[in-house]
């Protein structure tokens, strides 16, 4: 679908919103269509409006005060008449309005024909269509990656990814692959992707002044999960492409920030492996290595992205970073606890969480704060090793996650985890079916106010 923001002085098709039942402020001839139509004007809802010629002359949307509104515009993208229209009256907040008509416009096309539709909108006024561009492009960058399948998105297509990201900004870009992942302590990266046919590998691309605050994103990059030798069910494996949803947020934050130039040494760490099963898969009971030297019983291979990201953790704590942050796909207890559209979030830093709440709030970017709850620890305890990987009861299994990588982090100032879900089960305005960015609109929020170069 083609999109594009029109100056302020094209001409355009007017689109009036309106509150609930009040058709007060509606002009005629839209007055008098919209009573012979019955028009409710109920949260949403759109009417197009004929002029005399029968050609269209204008149109009226069902709007409100939610919270929700200015996302809510994203149904006109896709339910307008191919055109240019101007959207009438004040926005609450024109530049989420800007953001919300981008990713109402959002298809995922690569393995069928576009729909050939185009539309244009007068930008809002008093929008920073800058900034809604950037925000849009990189919760677009994030869906595109989950949503394709892992024959064109496994390891590496998605470093192929990270690298074309990298180049669009000038960051610098490493990566260690297969045996050489060994020699840098990497051990439970290797261990986890070892037994695909392609190489598992640490993605590293690192941006910015040297000088500047260290931020360092860490995404989980698991590009398809069988569950290894404690294999998935048939059923569970059907979404397991988005497994690397964590990566592809990570990555789509990365590209606001950079897009937005701020001031941060910006670090993106991304494990990037298949959980494949082979002679050579990591079993039930092993004990593996770490590179924080803690070492790991192995209760579950279908618990693999807490592993590398454990390793990729390590890493990113030895710089001593300003702000960790680290993204996953990592716990189903985290969908039976909050739902697919909430996702849960991890941290002792409290001044981070009441930022981020608020940043959440005010773009509708909802998220959840849970605790890191000191007395699970002891859930993982291993009979044989430092910890297990997984708990023996069941119970608490997003917290004890969150818990398991919590101790391969010490030396950072600041570090949020946050198990993300990737998917968007049911349609909304702004969002179809399929992958989805969550919480990077409302990181941005709070990295653009911290960081402003």
């Amino acid at each position: 679908m083609q999109f594009e923001f029109l100056s302020a002085e094209a001409d355009a098709h007017p689109l009036d919103l309106v509150d609930g039942d009040s058709l007060g402020n509606v002009r005629e001839p839209a007055l008098s269509w919209a009573k012979s139509n019955a028009f409710k004007a109920a949260e949403g809802k759109l009417l197009i409006v004929p002029g005399k010629d029968g050609a269209i002359e204008s149109a009226l949307f069902g709007h409100s005060d939610k919270p929700d509104a200015m996302l809510n515009l994203a149904a006109l993208s896709k339910g307008l008449p191919d055109g240019d229209w101007r959207i009438e009256g004040e926005l609450c907040d024109p530049t989420l309005a800007a953001i919300a008509l981008r990713l109402g416009a959002y298809e995922f096309s690569r393995y069928r024909k576009e729909s050939g539709r185009s539309i244009r909108f007068v930008a809002p006024e008093n929008a920073d269509i800058v900034r809604a561009n950037r925000i849009a492009d990189g919760i677009c960058l994030a869906r595109d990656l989950i949503n394709t399948p892992t024959n064109d998105m496994g390891p590496e297509q998605l470093e192929a990814a990270a690298r074309t990201l990298a180049t669009a900004h000038g960051a610098d870009v490493s990566v260690t692959a297969g045996e050489a992942l060994l020699s840098e302590k990497l051990f439970m990266i290797h261990a986890v992707g070892r037994a695909s046919a392609h190489a598992p590998r640490l993605i590293d691309i690192r941006w910015g002044p040297l000088s500047a605050p260290k931020v360092t994103l860490v995404g989980k990059g698991v590009c398809f999960d069988t569950g290894g030798l404690d294999i998935k069910p048939a059923s569970g494996m059907l979404l397991m492409k988005k497994d690397m949803g964590g990566a592809a947020n990570v990555l789509g934050l990365a590209s606001m920030i950079m897009g937005a130039k701020l001031n941060v040494r910006l670090r993106v760490l991304i494990p990037a492996v298949e959980n494949s099963i082979s002679g050579n898969a990591f079993r039930p009971g092993d004990v593996l290595q770490s590179r924080k030297g803690i070492s790991v019983e192995i209760g579950n291979t279908d618990a693999e992205g807490r592993l590398i990201l454990a390793d990729a953790l390590a890493l990113a704590d030895e710089e001593e970073p300003a702000l960790l942050i680290d993204m996953a796909t990592l716990t189903g207890a985290a969908r039976v606890a909050l739902g697919p559209d909430l996702p849960p979030f991890y941290t002792d830093d409290e001044q981070f969480a009441a930022e981020l709440e608020d940043a959440a709030a005010r773009v509708f970017d909802p998220l959840w704060r849970m605790p890191l709850w000191q007395p699970y620890k002891s859930k993982l305890e291993s009979r044989i090793a430092d910890t297990n990987n997984v708990t023996t009861d069941g119970f608490a299994g997003s917290i004890t996650a969150a818990l398991f990588l919590q101790r391969f982090v010490e030396k950072a100032a600041s570090w949020a985890h946050f198990d993300v879900y990737g998917w968007n089960p049911t349609a909304k305005p702004w969002s179809p079916v399929g992958g989805e960015a969550q919480c990077i609109h409302a990181l941005e929020q709070v990295l653009s106010q911290r960081y402003r170069g």
